[in-house]
């Protein structure tokens, strides 16, 4: 039992998730037709062939759809993160900000319109679909600033809103959110292809579900302000246009049934629990006992991590034991400290460990990480605590419990050890724990 270990099993659910796993069994070219997903189209029937890929896995999934596609690309866009581009031939790449839109994610979004606009019906155009667009891809309603748009995102992030929560504030703000995106692209067919980074894996809710129906409303975004008592830290032009989406005075976002959906189809093509399934694998060969979690992580991440580590103190197995959750926490900021929610859970973890005085022989392995690469505005994608954490802490004289409260995770993690850096990932499935356990104690 190790935090060798851990890094392995993670790394292994990460690779499992990356495009070039998925992207082959979702898009192919066979006897004269393309393949995506269950839909099926005669290639003498189609006249230009289109890429459209948004978020942070986006180069990746554009690189694998050329090696597929090759010449029967006409063109293509691709809108991803910073450092997070690859080599293209077809498709001419952006980047642009996350968590935070910049200047870069507003000229994304005139770009992309721009692009799909002017489509034929005998076009098909190909959506890769990752976590991160939402900042990626940044419009506002007429009169709205980027200014306004940073101040919106920064508000709903520190608040610890969940990502159904906050995009369904961001798609009604947009024009291209919400389906909307459909709506430009019209009469030309589009197929989506979706890497799922939210509970659920609901398309309309992973990147601000531009080519999926939108079930909610005006109504529901307004709700959510007033839930978290923000609506009036909002800048008034984003206020109003919400106002005047509840009264019904601007159209709503893209809903179930609309006919401009007829030629459009959504499929989920990457998933948390494919990653954790390749965990499992992975921890069984290295002798763990696995127990992979059936519910989803959702809520505050300091909250949730003093509750996984006393459910893991009550786990029994005859030997080493990895318990796997998955899913996606939140964060209220109260400080003005560095860090992200995964590595917040791993803090908030440590601090309840810490209060146990467990020995040595008997203290588990936590690893909590995002599968992207990244976690918060930080260079580490999580961090990993285990004994010599605890060594550590009390040879710097440490006082965890203060950097918690600061939000200040990666500087405690950067002096006492455990930080978890991989760089981009080329993937986005949401979040990984993993908890190692030793076997049952005989004395």
């Amino acid at each position: 039992m190790s935090a060798r270990d851990a890094r392995l099993i993670f790394l292994s659910a990460v690779e499992a998730v990356r495009p070039k796993q998925f992207m082959p069994q979702y898009m192919k070219v066979e006897f004269g037709r393309l393949i995506l997903g269950d839909c099926s189209f005669n290639l003498a029937d189609t006249k230009d062939i289109y890429i459209v890929a948004v978020g942070k896995a986006a180069a990746a999934m554009a690189q694998e759809a050329e090696m597929i596609l090759g010449e029967l690309i006409s063109d293509g866009i691709t809108i991803t993160k910073y450092g997070h581009a690859l080599p293209l031939k077809y498709c001419r790449c952006l980047e642009a900000g996350h968590p935070l839109p910049d200047g870069n994610s507003l000229l994304a979004a005139k770009t992309l319109l721009k692009f799909v606009e002017g489509k034929k019906p005998d076009d098909i155009i190909i959506v890769l679909i990752s976590g991160g667009a939402s900042s990626l891809i940044a419009d506002g309603p007429p009169g709205s600033s980027l200014d306004d748009l940073q101040a919106l995102n920064q508000i709903l992030l520190n608040i610890g809103a969940n990502i159904q929560e906050i995009n369904t504030i961001r798609k009604h703000l947009s024009s291209i959110k919400g389906g909307q995106l459909v709506r430009h692209a019209s009469p030309a067919r589009i197929v989506s292809l979706i890497l799922s980074d939210v509970p659920g894996d609901d398309p309309a809710v992973i990147a601000s579900g531009p080519t999926s129906p939108d079930p909610t409303t005006f109504g529901d975004a307004w709700n959510i302000l007033e839930k978290y008592k923000v609506k009036n830290r909002l800048a008034p032009g984003l206020t109003n246009w919400l106002e005047r989406g509840f009264a019904g005075e601007i159209p709503e976002t893209l809903k179930p049934g609309d006919r401009l959906f007829r030629n459009t189809r959504n499929f989920i093509v990457g998933c948390n629990r494919q990653a954790l399934d390749a965990a499992a694998l992975e921890a069984k060969k290295l002798g763990y006992q696995v127990e992979l979690s059936p519910f989803m992580m959702q809520g505050a991440a300091s909250v949730l991590a003093r509750e996984l580590v006393e459910l893991s103190g009550k786990f029994e197995c005859e030997g080493p034991a990895c318990i796997l959750f998955g899913g996606e926490t939140t964060v209220t900021i109260r400080g003005n400290g560095r860090g992200g929610r995964s590595q917040e859970f791993a803090l908030a973890a440590f601090c309840a460990l810490q209060k146990k005085n467990i020995s040595k022989d008997r203290f588990p392995v936590i690893l909590a990480a995002g599968t992207d690469g990244t976690d918060g505005n930080t260079d580490a994608t999580g961090a990993i605590i285990d004994y010599e954490t605890l060594e550590n802490t009390q040879r710097l004289k440490l006082n965890p419990s203060s950097y918690l409260q600061n939000n200040d995770s990666y500087t405690f993690f950067k002096k006492a050890g455990g930080l978890l850096v991989t760089g981009p990932t080329q993937t986005n499935v949401m979040d990984i724990v993993i908890i190692l356990l030793p076997g049952r104690d005989r004395n």
